[in-house]
């Protein structure tokens, strides 16, 4: 049995990190949605994503001083994807 406490502390904390990883925004986002009935499976996947932040601690996003900034953005739209209920899928 996974314990319920343990396993939304380390949701809340990959929470906090999605606002600066949002890599592992939709990982976590799903995983969260088993906070109510962990099983050892789902406690499985927060430890990866967890191992996998631990392996790129060196990367970051970095800005050169000596260049002009140019932003660009991007967007990923998802009308109801989720099958079960037909809502729509974000990373919130």
């Amino acid at each position: 049995a996974v314990d319920q406490k343990e396993y939304r502390s380390m949701i809340g904390s990959l929470l906090y990190l999605t606002a600066s990883r949002p890599d592992i925004q939709l990982a976590v986002c799903l995983c969260a949605c088993f906070q109510a009935s962990p099983r050892a499976s789902y406690r499985q996947v927060v430890k990866r994503i967890m191992r996998y932040l631990n392996h790129i601690l060196e990367f970051g996003i970095w800005y050169s001083t000596s260049s002009s900034i140019c932003l660009s953005g991007y967007s990923d739209a998802d009308f109801a994807g989720c099958r079960i209920d037909r809502e729509n899928t974000s990373g919130t």
